[in-house]
Formats: structure tokens, sequence, C-alpha cells
């Protein structure tokens, strides 16, 4: 129950971001101007139109950011990575001494500690030592696996802003080249919607960036918590085989 509402509360913060922001925009042009019955009124679709083809871009990456999200809310978690039934079983074979089942049973169910303890088992005849070391070797790997799973937010975080001050620059380009080619040179109105055009990518690029870092870290930190309790787990298991243990 707790995990639903977990991942409720983040689809719902996610479409809280999106709508603020574009309520913001839209209250912003939605301003009087003294010369509003002279001029066509442009709308909120009118300026991200204006803002293509990277605005486009950066929209297609706040899609995928936010399906990351929903989708680390659903599988990033301890129940999902390091699933109880599976470390129940685990415990089970070891205390019966039936390895050779446990071996099979890792083999069978992949998993984070199923990784680790199927790669440490045929080093018995090695020792406990040489469990370890490859207990650990492994777990770095699954460690890496869950990092690089959640490291594609971070670089829609990144990467958004960037694309939005590289359309920002090009769009001020293009703007002062069409005030540059008027005769007679360009109005303050000119100028003003030029720019407010080009600055649209950069208000796309901060609506991809700030929920994006905010919720890698959040999803850095459990990760980070999950491989902690995996590592214990693990060590708990094969501590069964050290000298002396009974």
């Amino acid at each position: 129950m707790r995990n639903k509402k977990l991942i409720l509360a983040g689809i719902l913060l996610a479409l809280f971001s999106i709508f603020t922001t574009f309520a913001a925009m839209a209250i912003a042009q939605d301003a009087p101007a003294p010369d509003t019955a002279k001029r066509k009124e442009r709308t909120l679709g009118d300026n991200i139109m204006a803002s293509m083809p990277v605005g486009g871009l950066i929209i297609l990456i706040n899609v995928v950011a936010f399906g990351l999200i929903i989708e680390h809310f659903v599988n990033v978690r301890r129940d999902k990575v390091l699933p109880p039934e599976i470390v129940q079983e685990l415990e089970i074979l070891f205390d019966d001494e039936d390895y050779e089942g446990a071996l099979q049973f890792c083999e069978s169910n992949p998993g984070f500690v199923t990784n680790i303890v199927g790669a440490a088992l045929p080093r018995m005849s090695n020792g406990y030592d040489a469990m370890v070391s490859m207990s650990n070797q492994v777990g770095e790997e699954e460690a890496v696996k869950l990092q690089l799973k959640i490291s594609y937010l971070g670089l829609a975080g990144a990467i958004g802003p960037l694309l939005g001050l590289f359309g920002t620059v090009t769009g001020m380009v293009d703007a002062f080249s069409v005030i540059a080619s008027k005769p007679g040179g360009a109005n303050a109105q000119d100028l003003a919607e030029g720019i407010m055009q080009a600055l649209m990518t950069t208000v796309e690029g901060l609506i991809v960036a700030i929920p994006c870092v905010g919720f890698y870290f959040v999803f850095k930190n459990k990760v980070t918590r999950i491989v902690m309790e995996g590592g214990i787990i693990v060590s708990e298991l094969l501590d069964r085989f050290r000298p002396g243990s009974e």
C-alpha cells in the first residue's frame, strides 16, 4: 500500500510540475499589452511551435524522463530488487546445507542477491576468501547496473538546460538577423517577440531539468540503500563458510 502511494505521489508531483510551469507561462502571456488591439495576440501554443525543432526535442526528452520516473518508482524498490521470498528461500537452502539446490535456485531466479550468491557458490572448494572475493566483484557489477538504470534520468536533467540554452542562442541569432534585415530598423515589439520566442526553449529545458535532477537524487539514495542492504544479506549468507563458524 505504501509503495502504491509513493508511485501515485511521484506521478502527481510530475504532473503538478508540468501544469504549474505551463500555467505560469500562460498567465504571463495573458498580461495586457498597450497595443493589444493592433496586433494578433500570441498564445502559448504559438510560442511552443516557434521553439521548434529544439523545443520538440526537449519536449520528447521530458516525456521520456517522466516515463523513467514512473518506472523507477515501480522497480527501484527494496522489495523489487531484494524480494523477501527469494532471500528467505536462500536462507532455508543454506540452513539445510543444500548448496547445490541453492546454486540451481540462483540460476533460475536471476536478481541482485541471487547473481552474487550464484557466483560465489562455485568457489566453495577454494575457501571462504575466494567466495568473498567473487561476491564482492559481482556485487560491484550489480551495483553499477542499478546506478546505470537511474543514470539516464540524471542525463535528462543535465542535457535539458543545455538544449534550452542552445535553442535560446540560435533563436536570438535568428531574431537579431530578422531585425537587422528590416528596412528602417525594428521597433521594440519586434525585438520583444523575437527574444520571447528564443527564451521559450530555456523555459522548456528547465521544465525538464528541475524535476529530473530532484528525482535522480531520490533514486540515487534509494539505490545506495538497497546496495548496502543487499551486501549485508550476502555477507550473512556467506558467513556460514567462514573458518571456525558453526
